[in-house]
């Protein structure tokens, strides 16, 4: 028995070693193809990167998208918000073309999603889902590593090292680089897996509610990567619960309810009081911030609380 314990550390290292090798062979084996690949040409501010036309999606029998259209532009952060079910996810999977639409089409880089090779859709566009998993416990900078697969054998293989280093620490998971995912708390595998997206440095980052495990602080630091990226010229879609963050932070909200696009534009002008507490069936103020003017959004109270002080005496 103990025997049999102690043997499992050597044996699940040497597991860990032949899959490593096994990557690294594979992306070897893969490089000569990869370098005669055309690499993503540098798109303008403000011009189209992608768009869904018609779009819907049905799953289980049920259409949890009908007629969305919706354009993604470079240089802005687009936050997708609504309630559970009103097929924000679903969106951004079909804009990642890991989702095939039931009808309507995606188009990336003015090419229907469907007709890239897996290969060339990785160098455009980085997905960040909801959940983030690995069957084998890697150390954390090897898993930031991985977002710079697709770049093996092209020239910029040699920004790898740098691209890492900046996800790292722009997501702030450097202090614990060499500790396995596996080890680490919810919102530390979250940052971790942002930090793989940014080392991927596609045009398109579609980010899938990456601030549902964060506390208030890396909550803040996701939004403002977020709009760093879109500053340097990236286009950023974000799923968002928090509509206060998606006001603060994003360029345009599209709110979704019910499969369709019911509002689409600034914050100022879609995060009105009507409109949402009827997507969200929960009735809302809406006023701006003090200083900022950036709309704050508060739900209305059924029952104000009774703020008289209340003495227990035991």
């Amino acid at each position: 028995m103990t025997k049999s314990v102690r043997s499992r550390g050597p044996v699940r290292d040497r597991a860990r070693a032949r899959v490593r090798s096994l990557v690294r062979t594979l992306v070897r084996d893969l490089a000569a193809g990869r370098r005669a690949r055309a690499l993503p040409s540098p798109v303008p501010r403000g011009a189209l990167v992608a768009e869904a036309v018609g779009l819907r999606v049905a799953l289980g029998g049920r259409t949890v998208l009908d007629g969305v259209r919706i354009e993604v532009r470079a240089g802005e952060v687009l936050a997708l918000v609504g309630p559970n079910g009103a097929g924000k996810s679903t969106l951004l999977a079909a804009l990642a073309a890991d989702l095939a639409p039931s009808a309507g089409e995606v188009r990336i880089g003015g090419r229907s999603a469907g007709d890239w090779p897996a290969g060339e859709l990785a160098l455009r566009r980085a997905v960040l889902p909801q959940a983030a998993a690995l069957s084998f416990s890697f150390p954390v900078a090897e898993v930031v590593r991985m977002g710079r697969a697709p770049w093996a054998g092209t020239e910029r293989e040699d920004e790898d090292e740098a691209a890492v280093a900046a996800a790292m620490a722009a997501t702030e998971v450097g202090a614990f680089a060499a500790r396995p995912f596996s080890a680490l708390s919810g919102g530390e595998r979250a940052r971790v897996a942002l930090a793989r997206v940014l080392a991927q440095r596609a045009g398109l980052v579609l980010l899938d509610e990456p601030t549902a495990a964060l506390d208030l602080r890396h909550q803040e630091l996701v939004l403002r990567v977020c709009r760093e990226r879109a500053a340097a010229g990236d286009a950023v879609v974000v799923v968002l619960h928090d509509l206060g963050l998606a006001a603060a932070y994003a360029d345009r909200v599209a709110v979704l309810h019910g499969g369709r696009v019911a509002a689409d534009g600034p914050p100022g002008e879609v995060l009105g009081a009507e409109l949402l507490g009827r997507v969200y069936r929960q009735p809302v103020e809406v006023f701006p911030h003090p200083r900022t003017g950036v709309p704050l959004v508060v739900p209305t109270r059924l029952h104000e609380r009774d703020e008289s002080p209340h003495l227990t005496v035991s």
